[in-house]
């Protein structure tokens, strides 16, 4: 199990998100981000407007998903 948060997915706050693999982590971030969006957290939509740049291109958008899976697999296993 590992440990990524919010901001070091790309998002606004330090939510802590614990998973096996990069692809739960990611749903799980995904899930948290939608919640955001429905409470309409400012902070939170800035952090989507910045994805929503990157989905626009798409060779920036699967170089940002592979760094992060990169990230997510140097993790260490949680304690």
């Amino acid at each position: 199990m590992k440990t990524m948060t919010c901001n070091q997915l790309g998002g606004a706050c330090d939510q802590a998100f614990h998973a096996e693999t990069f692809e739960e982590i990611a749903e799980l971030s995904k899930k948290h981000g939608m919640e955001m969006f429905q409470k309409g957290d400012e902070a939170h939509l800035a952090a989507m407007g910045k994805m929503q740049e990157l989905m626009k291109t798409p060779e920036a958008m699967q170089t940002w998903f592979d760094n992060k899976r990169k990230e997510f697999e140097a993790l260490p296993e949680n304690q």
